[in-house]
């Protein structure tokens, strides 16, 4: 058996193993119920729901197809991981990493640093001079 490494020494690893820690608890249990094949169809819509938590002063937000508002209070930094999503931030964000693909994320500030891996995102921030790396490919980052 393999061991895995949890070095938690750099921030950006941490993040990203907390954040698909929340996407394996919020989707892995989807399909384990059993089918139940003689109920009528259900009339309702089933969105996504987003997985939203706090670990120390970082908001984690990961989900597929939400819409969503988010609040970085004074300085807390944000990790959302997921594809799909459109998300209002307010507040001013420490730092912010996005990952997933065709994530819309529109923030008030950014102070330190905007990291964005994944494919096809759009990010816009109203201020602040963050150092901004594009990690992936199709992004959109944008100082409005």
């Amino acid at each position: 058996m393999r061991a895995i490494s949890t070095d938690f020494t750099r921030p950006a690893a941490g993040a990203l193993a907390v954040t698909l820690a929340a996407l394996l608890a919020a989707f892995a249990p989807a399909g384990c119920a059993p089918k139940n094949k003689g109920a009528a169809p259900s009339t309702t819509s089933t969105a996504s729901a987003g997985a939203q938590f706090e670990v120390g002063n970082t908001l984690n937000y990961a989900s597929f197809g939400t819409t969503a508002e988010l609040d970085c209070g004074n300085g807390k930094s944000l990790d959302v991981g997921g594809s799909n999503n459109t998300l209002t931030v307010k507040g001013t964000c420490a730092s912010v990493n996005i990952g997933g693909a065709d994530n819309k994320v529109t923030l008030d500030k950014i102070d330190q640093h905007l990291s964005v891996v994944g494919l096809n995102n759009t990010v816009i921030y109203k201020s602040g001079d963050p150092k901004v790396d594009n990690l992936g490919s199709g992004n959109t980052i944008t100082k409005k």
